[in-house]
């Protein structure tokens, strides 16, 4: 008998973020600057003027968003050039210069502030990811993320949530079949059990996709009682969502889990924070998601100091 390996969604790297950013990117100039200029650059700073000034974190944390620097400087053709000996993931000190900006002052201090505020939402989503991360280090569970990101901003989240440390859930719809409350809500109107919902999905999956794409696609349901997670384990889906559920219900779905379906992975999600994360990740489940990585991430402060 072989050894069964957990299926796992694809993991975000920035080939995946370039473009998203660059809209971004072309977004924030229009908002700067509606297609018009900074009068207040051109007034007071004279045409060809050079320097360089240091992008300086204000407190410790992980540096995520460098890389969208650079994207920026790029996009927006900017005379200028990112200097730093660091990359997104790494950790920083407070008062600790992480790059230096170097070219055209006029074009520095016109594109300073959406560069600040990709670092400092990066870096926010990088630095909480990572005390989550830091908080179940040595449990079995891995941290995932959400949907539940600013619109036009999920593959950057994502991105930031890696170079914390956490683990990417599906990217979108299109990602993943998950099976949620309101589905299933649909179903049992039609007299469908959550275990049929999930034949169901299988079998729609593979007269659209094929049964080799099909068989990739991974398929996860949603539960909220332990009743419900014993009526899906026997259709397998590869993943069960356990929603708000308390630290002992999850343990008691573990030994559930662990007698019918062993390999089916457990997902706990809902009422995640940092006082219960550790509880909820010592239950035994394999998974943890938690929105607050990206809808309720601290903004990082860096400031740009002139060297």
């Amino acid at each position: 008998m072989g050894v069964y390996v957990a299926k796992e969604f694809p993991q975000i790297d920035w080939a995946a973020v370039e473009e998203d950013c660059r809209e971004i990117v072309r977004l924030a100039i229009r908002e700067d600057l509606d297609r018009d200029s900074d009068w207040t650059t051109i007034a007071l700073i004279p045409h060809g003027a050079v320097g360089q000034a240091d992008v300086v974190a204000r407190h410790g944390g992980v540096i995520a968003g460098l890389t969208a620097v650079r994207t920026a400087i790029e996009e927006s053709a900017a005379k200028l050039e990112l200097v730093t000996d660091l990359s997104d993931g790494d950790w920083i000190e407070g008062r600790q210069p992480v790059a230096t900006i170097r070219g055209s002052i006029r074009d520095l201090l016109t594109l300073e502030r959406i560069c600040l505020n990709l670092l400092g939402r990066m870096a926010g989503v990088a630095t909480l990811t990572r005390s989550y991360v830091e908080a179940i280090q040595g449990r079995r569970a891995r941290l995932y993320d959400t949907r539940k990101t600013i619109p036009g901003w999920r593959r950057l989240d994502k991105y930031a949530v890696r170079c914390g440390g956490g683990h990417n859930h599906r990217w979108g719809l299109y990602g993943g079949v998950l099976i949620k409350d309101n589905h299933l809500a649909y179903a049992a109107e039609a007299g469908m059990s959550p275990a049929q919902a999930i034949e169901r999905a299988r079998d729609v999956l593979g007269q659209a996709l094929g049964s080799a794409a099909a068989a990739d696609m991974i398929v996860e349901v949603e539960v909220d009682t332990e009743a419900q997670l014993r009526n899906v384990l026997p259709a397998k889906p590869d993943i069960v969502l356990l929603d708000n559920f308390t630290p002992q219900g999850l343990q008691r779905c573990v030994a559930v889990r662990n007698e019918l379906a062993a390999e089916v992975q457990l997902e706990a999600s809902g009422g995640v924070n940092l006082a219960t994360v550790l509880a909820i990740a010592d239950s035994g489940v394999d998974r943890i998601s938690v929105g607050t990585l990206t809808h309720s991430a601290p903004n990082f402060d860096f400031g740009l100091d002139w060297a």
